[in-house]
């Protein structure tokens, strides 16, 4: 239904959600609680990200603790006097962080950070073309409510415990289809990352064919790729063409521009893992 991040915090969990499906997720989540637990709302904080292999050392200079964390670890942290929850996380394949602070606080903490010279703005264009790049998946574009885990390469967000014979299997939205999918590994189609022979980029929606002129799938992000170098998009495909070195051509401006199914990322992911 969304991709979203929930961090344990102690004594309650702590959920970061997806801003364009907040309304959809907030319902979802008061409609099944489980009884005894108790959801609030929080409509008072911002969240800044701080992306890059110099994140560490910036933020850092603010409050040393933050270096001692790893990717995906949360903490409850001082920044310049405010209270603060940290996450060494982000949506670049970058080593970074995702800091969340109070609404009223946030324009105050975004100047002090972007006052250190390694520091500086950027718009959704380029963290995009990074998260592209290291194979992430925009929701509303390459993941959607149509799209199964098992479709879009992601299963290891499905744990164990969810699967066949699991202690709690299956009781999660789509289950029914998703696991069985898993155990029979029948899918139509797959996601896939696709590098452009050209120079052109190939973007979101341009129709992807076999050599013989078959549609085949279709494009759900594209770039020129900058850290990369080359082209790079991700779309589905047929299971059939799905492996990787398969020649397929995507359809821009009328004209068929061949490309290669390729691995992901493209980009190597530089999370700090110690």
């Amino acid at each position: 239904m969304d991709d979203l991040m929930v961090a344990n915090l102690g004594d309650h969990l702590f959920v970061v959600v997806n801003a364009a499906c907040k309304e959809q997720d907030i319902a979802h989540l008061q409609a099944h609680l489980a009884e005894g637990v108790e959801m609030e709302v929080i409509e008072d904080r911002a969240l800044l990200a701080l992306q890059g292999p110099k994140a560490a050392e910036v933020l850092a200079r603010i409050q040393p603790e933050v270096a001692e964390m790893l990717f995906m670890d949360v903490r409850k942290l001082d920044i310049n006097g405010v209270e603060c929850i940290v996450s060494r996380s982000g949506y670049t394949g970058e080593d970074g962080y995702e800091i969340s602070v109070p609404s009223e606080k946030a324009e105050a903490l975004a100047q002090a950070l972007t006052e250190y010279e390694e520091v500086e703005w950027i718009g959704l264009g380029a963290r995009d073309s990074l998260r592209l790049e290291c194979g992430l998946c925009l929701y509303g574009h390459d993941l959607d409510t149509t799209t199964t885990p098992v479709e879009a390469s992601l299963l290891w967000g499905i744990q164990k415990v969810r699967r066949h014979d699991g202690e709690r299997a299956g009781d999660f939205p789509g289950a029914d289809i998703v696991l069985n999918q898993i155990e029979t590994k029948d899918v139509a189609r797959k996601r896939i990352g696709l590098i452009g022979q050209t120079k052109a980029p190939v973007r979101e929606g341009a129709k992807l064919f076999d050599a013989n002129d078959n549609e085949i799938g279709v494009v759900t992000s594209g770039t020129a790729g900058p850290t990369a170098g080359k082209p790079v998009s991700m779309g589905y495909v047929k299971t059939e063409f799905a492996a990787i070195g398969t020649e397929v051509f995507a359809e821009v401006r009328g004209k068929k521009l061949a490309m290669t199914v390729e691995k992901m990322p493209f980009v190597p992911q530089r999370y700090y893992r110690g």
